[in-house]
């Protein structure tokens, strides 16, 4: 009878192990791809040319391949990328340009529509779902709130803040609206589509911005200040201004500011901010208040965006540098498939099990702690 028991007990561990090893195997077999949008410097081709290219992750970042996308003015040429999101669960990626929202099938890079709407386009965000989109028009009143499978209308909200980046957070409730001629950061309720509070005013017009995990907390770039500014979105009070210590501002060839660039890593104990002066990006202690500088990493172009890997192993400033998180060092730097540097500000990591997506990046660094 013991022995029986022992042999029981003995195939019970190996079915463990067994299931412990697919399940390992699994997750292994899975492809990391990073997509990057172009031309996602304004309409500048030197930056990688026109289209959605594809990186291998775990490759090194190897140059997979480049998709074909419309965002073409009627003459031809190539209309700036304003911004790309997607979901996993719909297997959708849009891409928006001044002009029009594209809609592209992730499995078969199908153009599945492209719109053109009536206030042009800027940085839109995806409800967690995939299914809603807010669209901000490009930099006047208002945000098109879609139906994101097929780019029809259902409202609009109207800040009137010159729109321009939207964030959603994370359990889908609010939507986050910065505009370039507010210092008001809106927050919208996506139940009723409605603004529902605003946060600050900040010090000046707010640019990037983004927000952690459980939405108390908003960390902006302002116009006229080399850092960032931290908002309760709970009270609605600017709560710091942060300045980066050692450094001064200068002329910048994009945006009009020197930092234009944020994000938490999605542990949220980092957040990291653009300087296109100076080439760098920042980086701060996010685990106190005011967060407290640590150490810059220079790039080789001025960045001018700044996002995360799912993991947050990995950092993607616009220039193209790929930056290991841990260690804080530039690990290497995208090419195109004929060696030529690309840099973007719309780019985000999907990751694969086969020919199935099974999650999708932000290209927003939101973070992902959910206390």
């Amino acid at each position: 009878m013991a022995m029986k028991t022992r042999q029981s007990w003995l195939v019970l561990l190996l079915g463990i192990i067994l299931l412990g090893g697919s399940a390992v195997d699994a997750r292994a077999a899975e492809r990391r791809l990073l997509y990057v949008a172009v031309p996602g410097i304004r309409n500048y081709l030197e930056y990688g040319g026109h289209g959605l290219l594809v990186f291998d992750i775990d490759d090194g970042h190897r140059f997979v391949k480049r998709i074909p996308t419309g965002g073409r003015a009627e003459d031809g040429t190539s209309l700036n990328v304003k911004g790309i999101c997607a979901s996993a669960k719909t297997g959708r990626i849009h891409i928006s340009t001044i002009k029009t929202l594209m809609c592209l099938d992730m499995v078969t890079e199908e153009l599945l529509w492209e719109r053109a709407y009536d206030k042009g386009c800027d940085r839109m965000a995806l409800s967690p779902d995939g299914k809603i989109m807010y669209l901000p028009s490009l930099e006047k009143d208002q945000w098109y709130v879609l139906d994101a499978m097929t780019g029809d209308e259902i409202t609009r909200v109207t800040p009137n803040s010159r729109a321009h980046n939207t964030v959603y957070g994370l359990d889908g409730t609010r939507c986050y609206l910065a505009g370039l001629g507010s210092p008001l950061l809106t927050v919208a309720d996506t139940s009723s589509h409605t603004v529902e509070k605003t946060v600050g005013p900040f010090s000046h017009s707010i640019r990037p911005f983004t927000v952690n995990g459980s939405q108390t907390l908003a960390f902006v770039c302002v116009n006229e200040c080399l850092g960032f500014e931290v908002g309760d979105i709970t009270t609605g009070r600017k709560l710091h201004r942060v300045e980066v210590p050692g450094f001064k501002a200068g002329p910048v060839k994009r945006h009009g500011c020197s930092s234009h660039g944020i994000g938490l890593t999605p542990d949220e104990k980092e957040v990291w901010v653009c300087d296109a002066f100076n080439k760098r990006l920042h980086i701060f202690d996010a685990t106190v208040m005011p967060p407290e500088y640590q150490q810059s990493v220079v790039c080789r172009d001025e960045p001018g965006w700044i996002t995360f890997s799912i993991d947050g192993t990995l950092a993607y400033p616009s220039s193209g540098d790929v930056i290991d998180v841990a260690t804080h060092t530039v690990i290497t730097k995208l090419t195109d498939e004929l060696g030529h540097q690309v840099g973007s500000e719309k780019l985000l990591e999907i990751d694969w099990d086969s020919d199935t997506p099974v999650r999708a990046g932000n290209q927003f660094g939101v973070g992902q702690v959910v206390n």
